[in-house]
């Protein structure tokens, strides 16, 4: 929307920068003004048409030139960083093969990008584009229940529209916290091309983003097209001093923090032996004379081999059409392709074997035996892991990190089709006209993985075991596994390696048909409404590997899952005006909606909403609202099995440095009870990742809400009319919303110390150790816990001034305040407080603050805009690290010639130009940062350059 558009219909909306925040009023059709001759709208957060500056919902609209303005290449990454968001998965989220499959039952979402608003995960948020639904996107490695960003063409997008109040009674599920409603284009004249090339200071992370569309206006025709290329080059941790060691600040494996993997190059050996290394490598013929203790500095520092900010590649192309059939009648068709390609990479393979290895999920390591007749076991008897059949154990684990097999890489492949079709039109009922749409849309995500780097389990213990039954075999070579990095031959490599291939694939096919109007006249004005029916059917499938199904690989272990459901959905809203053009009554409305869903998974569900709004002087809008909402559990959290979480985190029983159990009696007695041996012998370093196993659960109830808002709007037209302002307004929201039986899985940080401070019987049942203490898996079955409660303020400030000699200024804040998070657990027992803390991994701040300000100038063709963003200082839950307060500066200039009728434009632009880094964070995964909440580390410069015709 522009902002001469935005002046004619009387919205107070931003032609700012971004940050400029939320809009009090909605943005236009996609047809523009045109479409709507009476002054009335469809507005995201109401089916009703209605007069913008009446707006009964709290909106942030971002247009095509607001986004340009951040100099960022996604559109997840430009929302993100609304106040009111709280992150959610982008390109700085390397997660494959470092920590597995979150316990969301969605998998790890490798290289896409979300949107969360409130602190409520990107799930609690509905994404419509064009108001309706859009395919969930997948990556190869689960279900996810969330539309990943990335797969819609970035020039396709119009502007967006981000709904912050919940509205699942006009929307359906997954609306609890807001909907973000993409709105794409649909008019264009002539021709729009851009190009813009960044990069960072330290001369990485290069980005190229091409965009080009053409667009033909008849008098009954409306067509456009366009196609788009973004590339994004890799940040390398080993590049940024934050995250070269697995902790900040650290410069050391032999740091007492500790953090280092035991999968050493090396490899560590631990059993009746002691717990010894290779003395010199690479050794093609290890003896028990070569073996020494093993120490903290022959752990691995896995820390530099990954990435700050992914390397991606996307492409699409779109068209939409528009054909009048008759006066009264439109035929809409819209289609767009998009293809994804990114990578995340890990560290070399850490390869556990025995019956300490904390594979979890049944692995076959977890009960791999080492042949005394293997020619490299330097022992001379069989290392037993104590199966049927042998010996009892006799030792803990045997560690190698693979450097010989090369990192860990991981390929997706991800496409997107989309497509809909939509008849709308309308027709005089007495001297109401009445407005009619019907849309049929389609969408499939599919997307494969490829993973370079993982070993096979049977293949492992072939190698591994009787020497006779290796030879016996084909192509199998024994595996020297004690000899040190270089003594993995290629011929044992070939053998045990392999190429995993996973796949997944989500659907959507949704039918939606809609009529609004009004019905009689009140003396305050019409009583408008606006009736609907939706049928939704959404299928999907995850299908690993067969190696991995199997449970034979070495890396994350999955299982497929697929599933499907469809729904028949009612809703109806209504508006009634009850007085109009009274002292201290300019206007006086109530609206409500309900709406009715059936699942074919999870049964009914029936939510509404009740609003007022009051405007007691003309340029003051007071509003309030209840809401009720849901959201029916997804595919991946019905049917997803299980699969593996590498939690980065502390265990209290072990009696190393940092534990509590040679220190605490009752933490002593917690942990024995709970397996670990009475004599101290678990003496497991901490900083390390213990495993979480996943699982859906088909016995999940639906989640459902309940939400509050108050907000007033203050936009003086003595301000316009003095004459030293084209635009002021002030706008402030209190929401108040909390989510019952919500679906999660509750925090293992807090399952560990409910058992070892607590002695939490069901805390204790839920984390199974192996007899030498160590844990093989913590479950993390997802369940409906008890509820989420969160309320906080939302406030915008917004002025523009008129031409002057020296230019127009502009000038505009947008903050949040959090000011409860609450989430208690099914049980009453827990119950976590989450305002001004980091809960580290999966990562996730919840800052009491955070703020955008944006000042802006234009003259004669020139511009120049300089935002601030400040986020409030966080602690982290699980160890009182304080994460200090960050304030970012976002400087851009721009030249459009005025001789060239500004077809072309020069910008210029500088995020971050204080050169902040991220706080640093010790429970963080990954880059010892929060990539859901701060830039990557570093000064990031753009050009650009764009032409119109």
């Amino acid at each position: 929307m522009t902002y001469k558009s935005a002046l004619r219909c009387g919205v107070v909306a931003s032609a700012l920068m971004f940050g400029a925040g939320a809009a009090q009023a909605q943005s236009l059709p996609a047809d523009g003004p045109a479409a709507a001759p009476s002054g009335d709208i469809v507005v995201t957060g109401s089916r009703i048409r209605r007069d913008p500056l009446n707006d009964e919902s709290p909106v942030v609209t971002l247009d095509q030139s607001t986004i340009a303005k951040t100099g960022l290449s996604s559109i997840a990454d430009v929302l993100q960083r609304i106040p009111s968001a709280s992150g959610g998965l982008n390109s700085k989220v390397n997660n494959s093969g470092n920590l597995g499959n979150p316990p969301d039952g969605g998998g790890v979402g490798a290289g896409s990008a979300e949107i969360d608003l409130r602190y409520l995960s990107s799930k609690r948020t509905l994404v419509l584009v064009d108001g309706v639904r859009y395919v969930p996107g997948t990556s190869g490695s689960g279900i996810p229940a969330t539309v990943d960003l990335n797969t819609i063409p970035s020039n396709m997008i119009d502007r967006v529209e981000v709904l912050q109040s919940g509205a699942s009674s006009l929307y359906g599920s997954d609306a609890i916290a807001g909907v973000v409603n993409v709105i794409t284009v649909a008019q264009q004249v002539g021709l729009k091309a851009s190009a813009q090339f960044g990069t960072f200071r330290q001369g990485d992370g290069h980005t190229q983003d091409y965009s080009l569309s053409y667009g033909i206006k008849g008098p009954t025709t409306n067509f456009v097209a366009g196609g788009y290329y973004t590339k994004q080059e890799a940040v390398r941790t080993a590049n940024r001093t934050i995250s070269q060691f697995p902790n900040p600040g650290q410069t050391a494996c032999t740091d007492p923090i500790g953090g280092c993997s035991s999968a050493a190059v090396n490899g560590r050996f631990l059993g009746f032996f002691g717990n010894l290394t290779i003395r010199n490598a690479p050794n093609n013929n290890p003896t028990l004379a070569d073996l020494r203790p093993f120490t903290a500095s022959d752990r691995f520092n896995f820390a530099p081999f990954n990435y700050i900010v992914t390397p991606t590649e996307r492409y699409g192309a779109w068209f939409s059409f528009k054909q009048e059939v008759n006066d009264n009648i439109n035929l809409r068709v819209k289609a767009a392709y998009n293809r994804r390609n990114s990578q995340n990479q890990a560290a070399f393979e850490p390869l556990f074997i025995g019956p300490d290895a904390g594979n979890g999920a049944g692995s076959l390591f977890d009960v791999m035996s080492i042949d005394r007749t293997n020619p490299y076991n330097p022992f001379g008897v069989t290392l037993s892991a104590g199966k049927p059949g042998e010996g009892p154990a006799n030792y803990s684990f045997v560690a190698r990190r693979l450097v010989e097999a090369g990192q860990r890489t991981f390929n997706q492949q991800v496409d997107t089709m989309t497509a809909s079709a939509t008849l709308d039109g309308s027709f005089n009922v007495g001297e109401h006209k009445w407005y009619w749409d019907a849309t049929a849309a389609f969408g499939v995500n599919d997307a494969y993985q490829t993973f370079t780097g993982n070993v096979r389990a049977d293949r492992v213990g072939l190698a591994l075991g009787p020497v006779a039954a290796c030879n016996a075999t084909p192509g199998c070579v024994p595996l020297n596994i004690f000899g040190g990095a270089g003594s993995i031959t290629p011929a044992m490599l070939n053998y045990i390696q392999f190429t995993e291939i996973d796949r997944s694939k989500q659907e959507l096919y949704d039918y939606t048909a809609n009529l609004s109007g009004d019905l009689v006249d009140l003396p305050a004005g019409p009583i408008g409404f606006a009736i609907g029916y939706e049928h939704r059917v959404q299928i999907a499938n995850f299908n690993p590997d067969p190696i991995i199904a199997a449970g034979l690989g070495a890396d994350i272990p999955s299982k497929p899952a697929a599933g499907k459901y469809h729904s028949n959905e009612f809703y109806g809203e209504l508006r009634v005006p009850l007085v109009k053009d009274t002292p201290f009554i300019q206007s006086l409305e109530v609206n409500g909606s309900v709406r009715h869903a059936d699942y074919s998974i999870t049964g009914g569900s029936t939510t509404y909403t009740a609003i007022g709004l009051w405007k007691p002087v003309d340029d003051l809008l007071l509003r309030g609202s209840y809401a009720t909402g849901f959201r029916a559990p997804s595919l991946g959290e019905l049917f997803s099995d299980r699969s593996r979480f590498d939690l980065p985190a502390n265990d209290p029983c072990t009696s190393a440095a940092g534990g509590l159990f040679q220190s605490n009696a009752t933490v002593r007695a917690n942990c024995i009870a709970n397996g670990v041996p009475a004599d101290g012998s678990y003496a497991e370093d901490q900083g390390g990742q213990l495993p979480v196993l996943t699982r859906g659960n088909r016995n999940l109830k639906p989640e459902t809400s309940r939400s509050l808002l108050f907000g007033a709007v203050y936009s003086p037209a003595w301000a316009r009319s003095s004459g030293w302002s084209t635009q002021l307004s002030l706008e402030v929201n209190y929401y108040d919303i909390q989510v019952d039986n919500a679906i999660a899985a509750l925090d293992a940080n807090v399952k560990l110390n409910n058992c070892a401070l607590l002695g939490d019987a069901s805390a204790c049942s839920q984390i199974i150790r192996t007899a030498n203490g160590f844990i093989n898996e913590i479950d993390a079955t997802l369940d409906n816990l008890d509820s989420i409660k969160t309320r906080g303020i939302d406030a915008t400030f917004r002025y523009r001034s008129p031409l002057t000699p020296i230019g127009a200024f502009g000038l505009s804040a947008n903050a949040t305040w959090l000011l409860k998070y609450t989430l208690a657990a099914s049980n009453g027992a827990v119950v976590l407080n989450r305002e001004g803390t980091e809960r580290g991994s999966p990562d996730q701040a919840f800052p009491r603050f955070k703020g955008n300000a944006t000042l802006d100038w234009s003259l004669a063709g020139f511009t120049a805009a300089f935002t601030g963003r400040y986020i409030s200082g966080v602690t982290e839950s699980v160890n009182g690290n304080r994460m200090g307060s960050v304030f970012y500066g976002d400087l851009q200039l721009g030249y459009a010639p005025s001789f060239l009728e500004e077809r072309l434009a020069l910008t210029l632009g500088v995020n971050n130009i204080f050169d902040r880094d991220p706080p640093a964070c010790f429970s963080c995964g990954g880059a010892n940062y929060d990539p859901t909440t701060y830039d990557a580390p570093g000064q990031f410069g753009y050009v650009r350059l764009t032409y119109k015709m």
